[in-house]
């Protein structure tokens, strides 16, 4: 996996790879599938203007599709987790329906009971 960081300071480079590197682990074990020099995952960080408040936006680019998200936090790696977290559920679902999950889900047949009837399981 390519890994690119956009407008990191020095003073938060340090922490940001430290919170990236479990996440970025992670997403590896989902990203097996794919060989690593065609994904590619870019990270921004900005500092919203008169507050105390930054934005880490990720862009992971597959060979099926590519994926976003923004996280907003009080500090860098509470803004870093909430992408993270982000992205983690947009891939699960981007593999979801690569699979195409929604056709082989089963529906479930509903017994209606009657009034004072027990199912086999009481």
């Amino acid at each position: 996996m390519k890994i690119t960081y956009s407008h990191v300071e020095a003073a938060f480079r340090e922490s940001v790879e430290k919170e990236c590197a479990n996440r970025i682990e992670k997403l590896g074990r989902l990203l097996k599938r794919y060989a690593p020099d065609l994904v590619q995952l870019h990270s921004t960080i900005e500092k919203t203007p008169r507050k105390t408040e930054y934005s880490f936006s990720l862009s992971l680019t597959l060979p099926t599709g590519a994926l976003y998200a923004t996280g907003r936090g009080a500090d860098v790696p509470t803004s870093a987790r909430a992408a993270f977290t982000e992205i983690e559920s947009q891939l699960k679902k981007h593999l979801e329906k690569l699979r195409k999950d929604y056709v082989w889900k089963r529906k479930r047949v509903r017994v209606d009971l009657k009034p004072g009837e027990t199912t086999a399981a009481d």
